[in-house]
Formats: structure tokens, C-alpha cells, sequence
């Protein structure tokens, strides 16, 4: 029923993970990043794709150092709890260098 209102409702689908797929609660994910794919030849998808990912310490490090070079730019950003909960970053220009 939630994906049919989300339909109905005209909210963009995203590629990847969803909101409450089980990579959220795996104890060693600490961020959530949506990212917009930038290059044709991007691991994540095609150009312009839209993405949610739930990724560890070292898989956002490698996201941050992707941005870097121009290949995505991450939308948002959101830490994880072991418990799965997610405090989004305020920033709305976010830099993600961070």
C-alpha cells in the first residue's frame, strides 16, 4: 500500500536501497546518502539516476572521494544507529566533505 500511495502521489522513485531495507540495520552501517549520478561511466547507475544507499565508514569515505572527483554529488546525508535510526544532516547546500 505505501509504494502505491508513493505512486499516486508523484514522489520520485529512487534506485538502490529502500528506506527501510535491512542494509539500515546492519550493525556496521553508520550513513544513508542519496546521490545523483554525474558520469556516464559511474559504478551507480546511469547519468542522472537518483540513488539511496546504506553504506559503512569506509564505503562513505569512498562516496565522499567519488564526489571529489565529480562522478556523483551526494543530495543528502544521514547518520545511522546500530538501532537503525537516522539523523539527517541540516545543511541544505551540503559540502559532504565533511
Amino acid at each position: 500500500m505505501l509504494a502505491e500511495a508513493r505512486q499516486r502521489s508523484g514522489a520520485e522513485q529512487l534506485k538502490g536501497h529502500d528506506i527501510m531495507a535491512l542494509e539500515r540495520f546492519d550493525p556496521e552501517v553508520r550513513h544513508m546518502v542519496i546521490f545523483e549520478v554525474l558520469s556516464g561511466d559511474s559504478f551507480a547507475g546511469s547519468k542522472g539516476d537518483r540513488v539511496r544507499l546504506f553504506l559503512t565508514d569506509t564505503g562513505y569515505q569512498k562516496f565522499k572521494e567519488r564526489q571529489g572527483q565529480g562522478e556523483i554529488r551526494i543530495e543528502n546525508h544521514a547518520k545511522v544507529t546500530p538501532e537503525g535510526h537516522l539523523y539527517y544532516d541540516h545543511n541544505r547546500d551540503m559540502d559532504c566533505t565533511r
